[in-house]
């Protein structure tokens, strides 16, 4: 009989602000059935100081554009567990695991200041990198003594740039590669009241920070939202290095 061939499990993991894995991962207990990707760029209406413009669909596009997923994940402590969760009577034990994933942590800099923690969703040739927008969980199943059996949890994750990932061994860019388009490296995570000057200084490219702002598509470089993540080592085609 032909073997049976393997089926690969969805990961989610933990990132650091540089982008790379930390220890911390959860394996799903059931592949998705369905995963969402949607792509969006913010508009506003041209410059008008007067509000005479009346010409239909005049819009102007702004640098800002994020990339969303979406995903349901099921938990069922009455099927088939890893034997480090066999004794699991409570789903909630297993959905804790994706809570840690919106629950914000203190900054490594500065413990007055929380961040959550990045995340990367990885099966197979699908790999999304960002942070936990929202999360919701459904009790689906009781105990006749009223412990939740099942639960399904659904994920909203988003990045702050429009990406569209085909590669399929998951091995980013070298920080150095020439080329590399922000979204290919490991992302720099921004804390509260960070700005795009002050975290390229930290990486030693200051005087590129405006060359940086242009490649991750920042439409405030004097103030990045806290969780918003950058490419450091990017550089706007064209764009000549230095300036303020």
């Amino acid at each position: 009989m032909p073997e049976q061939p393997e089926v690969r499990k969805a990961e989610l993991r933990e990132l650091r602000p540089d982008g790379s894995d930390k220890h911390y991962r959860v394996t799903v207990q059931f592949n998705p059935e369905t995963l969402r990707v949607s792509f969006a760029n913010q508009v506003v209406p041209p410059n008008n100081p007067g509000g005479q413009d009346q010409r239909e669909g005049s819009t102007q596009f702004v640098g800002k554009g994020t990339t969303k997923m979406t995903v349901q994940l099921w938990f069922d402590v009455t099927g088939v567990l890893p034997e480090s969760k066999r004794k699991v009577t409570d789903v909630r034990d297993l959905t804790k695991e994706v809570i840690y994933f919106i629950t914000p942590k203190p900054a490594a800099d500065d413990e007055t200041k929380y961040l959550p923690p990045g995340i990367r969703f990885l099966w197979g040739s699908f790999q999304f990198d960002g942070v936990v927008d929202s999360l919701e969980e459904s009790l689906e199943y009781f105990s006749p003594d009223g412990r939740p059996l099942r639960a399904s949890v659904s994920l909203a994750l988003s990045q702050q740039q429009i990406e569209v990932r085909r590669n399929r061994d998951f091995r980013p860019n070298p920080p150095n590669a020439p080329g590399g388009a922000a979204g290919t490296r490991p992302l720099s995570q921004a804390a509260a009241g960070d700005s795009v000057q002050g975290m390229a200084s930290g990486r030693g490219r200051g005087s590129d920070w405006q060359s940086i702002a242009a490649a991750n598509n920042i439409e405030n470089p004097r103030l990045l939202q806290p969780g918003q993540l950058l490419d450091l080592n990017a550089r706007a085609r064209g764009r000549p290095r230095g300036g303020v």
